[in-house]
């Protein structure tokens, strides 16, 4: 079955950088896209950036030219480089494994623990 560990959370202040990590083992995670998500206190889980197989990415408009997302097929591993942080970037970061349909990613794996990522002002 898939397993999915995400790490390199923590707490920063503004304007500084995070870089989060994400293992999925389980399935051959070269043919699988994979995807972040994030959820602040009281309010849903919103996906933050996705990556196909092939490279290709897609962010939420909220953190497009600050995040960058990419992997790394020899470690089955999913990078999310976060720079200039804001408050409202503080929630818990999730991943997941799964496929795009068009221009839309669709997780198909077992969430995570997840990440917790706190922005001082």
């Amino acid at each position: 079955q898939v397993q999915v560990v995400e790490s390199g959370g923590g707490l920063v202040q503004a304007g500084k950088s995070l870089r989060l990590s994400c293992v999925i083992s389980g399935r051959d995670f070269t043919i699988y896209a994979a995807g972040w998500y994030r959820q602040p206190p009281g309010t849903e889980r919103e996906l933050v950036a996705a990556i196909d197989r092939n490279g290709r990415t897609n962010y939420a408009d909220s953190v497009k030219g600050r995040f960058t997302i990419s992997r790394d097929n020899a470690k089955d591993t999913v990078y999310l480089q976060m720079n200039s942080l804001k408050p409202e970037d503080t929630a818990v970061y999730y991943c997941t494994s799964g496929t795009f349909i068009g221009v839309n990613y669709y997780p198909n794996s077992r969430w995570g623990q997840g990440t917790q990522v706190t922005v001082s002002s």
